[in-house]
């Protein structure tokens, strides 16, 4: 097989792929007959051929997939207008807060949010697999360490955690104190998945932590499954 085929196969592969597809599941399709470096030249390529179109491929945490670019989706939002809900304040200030000063206990989420973080905050995010428990402190009771996942990266569109937004800087503020700040979570608001439909699960009432400002993080949008052509499918994604 020819480069030229080789690359419409994995163009196709990954346009109907369901989740983001890792350089291991790209040899498979050759059956191992081309190599990593040929793969990451064929990608490059792809790149390119996608660049001005509405649609991109990205290298995200768990590989490669092809997206929306930011500045669609407010078209794209149109054809969903209503939307589930979002996330409550407590819950967004939380995965901030794991998100940028990871890993931590649930004590330390406290004593920079200042109020008690509820059990069911917790679940939620670790039932969207944003975060994940990777091991204890060596501290009394031995409390739990939180850090994000690849699932959570993968859903803002990132490959790692460098690629986050700086932390939003308020002259003379401390570093810890500016995590509890409602700018910090507003970095997450706007990007992450919906709530599912019924509702925060959270218990906090989102009048407890009124709304900040609007995300200043890019809200590129990944094809969910529905959205993907089936393999197979005529329909074209550009």
């Amino acid at each position: 097989m020819d480069t030229r085929d080789a690359k419409r196969v994995l163009e196709t592969a990954l346009i109907c792929a369901q989740q983001p597809m890792p350089l291991r599941e790209m040899r498979a399709l050759f059956d191992g007959a081309i190599g990593a470096d040929t793969l990451r030249m064929l990608l490059d390529e792809l790149v390119r051929d996608w660049t001005g179109r509405g649609v991109e491929l990205v290298n995200v945490a768990t590989g490669w997939r092809f997206q929306s670019r930011p500045e669609m989706r407010v078209y794209l939002d149109r054809l969903h207008p209503e939307k589930p809900p979002r996330y409550s304040r407590a819950v967004l200030e939380t995965l901030a807060i794991i998100a940028y000063r990871q890993p931590v206990t649930r004590g330390d989420i406290e004593e920079i949010r200042g109020v008690t973080v509820s059990t069911q905050i917790v679940k939620q995010l670790e039932d969207r697999g944003w975060i994940d428990v990777i091991g204890y402190r060596e501290a009394p009771g031995r409390p739990a360490l939180y850090a994000t996942t690849r699932q959570f990266l993968d859903d803002l569109g990132l490959k790692t955690l460098e690629q986050l937004p700086e932390m939003v800087a308020v002259a003379g503020a401390d570093p810890v104190a500016l995590a509890k700040l409602p700018q910090q979570a507003s970095l997450l608001d706007e990007v992450l998945p919906d709530a599912p439909a019924g509702g925060d699960p959270s218990g906090v009432a989102p009048e407890d932590f009124p709304e900040g400002p609007g995300s200043v993080l890019s809200d590129a949008t990944p094809f969910a499954s529905s959205d993907r052509p089936a393999a197979g499918a005529a329909g074209s994604v550009a």
